[in-house]
């Protein structure tokens, strides 16, 4: 069961941790696997795609571009593969989630609500940094095939070629979920937004040299097209793990409790016991006061 237990204190022991990382990695391989099979049924077509880039680095180049496979075994192994990477992508909304939930523990009810809404957003971010290495690459080798000697063509192992297209695309991928894992780990209490706003200087550096290790060109522009995104929601990241940390200051301002659950201070407001009676100047006990006449008209 992936169900965590109810605990006010928000604790579970380390065995419990491991048990639940394990079953969440094997719901996550599951769904991989699942996708898998259609992407062993999808495999032309998907293989008709990859091949286009270097086809058409080719005609704008105007030299001779061949993919070949190196042994006989090598289309099997290709077509495994293959598949399992469209099966990563494919199940990408459920090891997200899965991801999530793992690092998310002991949230309430609004925060809850509200880390699901931004976790819709890690499934579009996904595809969108996958979407975003698919624009880059044909530029990459048409800049790539051009330093070629006149005269000379390109011959390709076709899984190397297949291999360096899927490596770059997961590459883009996961840097656009580097926001939701920061935000994540802003709700788990880790890492607070001033702490992330503080280290602007080392995301700047972090950013542009993971962009010049998932480029695949030392095109300036292609890395600035990686970097430039990350640095957004980057700073996006930071925003919404900066009114986290408001509200959950507020509320520990409060007494630490729940956004649902009234306060001490609420309830003294609202206080309407009977305040106990004074006691008479005189000594005489409340209570026992002589009744007083009303004045005359």
């Amino acid at each position: 069961m992936l169900r965590r237990a109810r605990n006010p204190e928000g604790r579970m022991p380390l065995r419990a941790h491991l048990v639940e990382l394990r079953n969440r990695m094997l719901v996550s391989g599951v769904a991989v696997l699942v996708m898998g099979v259609v992407g062993w049924v999808v495999y032309d077509p998907v293989i008709d795609e990859l091949v286009r880039p270097i086809v058409a680095a080719g005609v704008v180049n105007d030299m001779d571009i061949e993919l070949r496979f190196g042994s006989p075994t090598e289309s099997f192994d290709m077509r495994v593969k293959l598949s399992l990477w469209i099966g990563l992508v494919g199940s990408s909304p459920i090891w997200l989630f899965q991801l999530w939930a793992f690092i998310t523990p002991g949230l309430t009810r609004k925060e809850r609500w509200y880390s699901i809404g931004f976790l819709s957003a890690a499934v579009p971010l996904f595809l969108a940094g996958v979407a975003l290495a698919w624009f880059v690459l044909p530029n990459a080798f048409i800049f790539l095939t051009s330093l070629n000697p006149e005269e000379v063509g390109s011959l390709f192992d076709f899984s190397l070629y297949v291999g360096f297209v899927t490596r770059v695309a997961l590459f883009f991928g996961v840097a656009f979920l580097l926001p939701v894992v920061m935000v994540a780990l802003n709700l788990a209490g880790l890492v607070r937004g001033r702490t992330m706003l503080r280290a602007w200087r080392y995301a700047i550096v972090l950013s542009f040299v993971f962009a010049a290790i998932a480029s695949p060109t030392p095109d300036i522009v292609v890395m600035f097209t990686l970097a430039g995104p990350m640095l957004g929601l980057y700073l996006v990241a930071v925003g919404v793990a900066l009114v986290v940390d408001r509200r959950r200051d507020r509320r520990n301002a409060l007494g630490g409790l729940d956004d649902d659950e009234a306060s001490a201070l609420e309830d003294d407001a609202y206080d309407v016991r009977p305040a106990a009676p004074l006691e008479p100047a005189d000594g005489t006990p409340a209570g026992d006061e002589p009744a007083r006449r009303a004045p005359r008209a």
